[in-house]
């Protein structure tokens, strides 16, 4: 993690670079706002990185020694397939449309929304894993 880290805080130094640069040349403030929110948004995920890289144990690709064989095995846990996600697109497309046809409309929104979040954070409490 160390090293992803150190490439996230070398891609805010060029996107700050990159900001300074451009509004200075072109004296746009759209662009030059992207830019700077890009050198915040890296920023903010290479010391993320860092931070972690700190309190984790070494991984292999922070070695110089390691082979690639190193970093096989189990990587951790990952969901199985889930249909809570689509509900809460189709619900947060609606509430966007809310907001262009007619506040009326985040009364369809606002139950699907919830009934994909409720899906979604209950979603390993069925079968053997529900309460009683």
């Amino acid at each position: 993690m160390k090293l992803q880290g150190k490439m996230f805080v070398g891609l805010a130094v060029f996107m700050l670079a990159a900001a300074i640069v451009y509004g200075f040349w072109s004296k746009e403030a759209a662009g030059t706002t992207a830019l700077f929110m890009g050198f915040a948004l890296c920023t903010m995920i290479g010391f993320y990185l860092a931070f972690t890289a700190r309190r984790a144990d070494t991984g292999a690709q922070d070695r110089e020694d390691a082979d690639i064989a190193d970093d096989a095995g189990e990587l951790g846990f990952f969901s199985p397939h889930s249909w809570q996600p689509l509900a809460l697109a189709v619900g947060g497309s609606l509430a966007f449309l809310g907001i262009i046809f007619g506040w009326w409309l985040m009364f369809f929104a606002a139950p699907v929304i919830l009934i994909g979040i409720y899906g979604w954070v209950f979603e390993y409490y069925r079968g053997e894993n529900r309460t009683q």
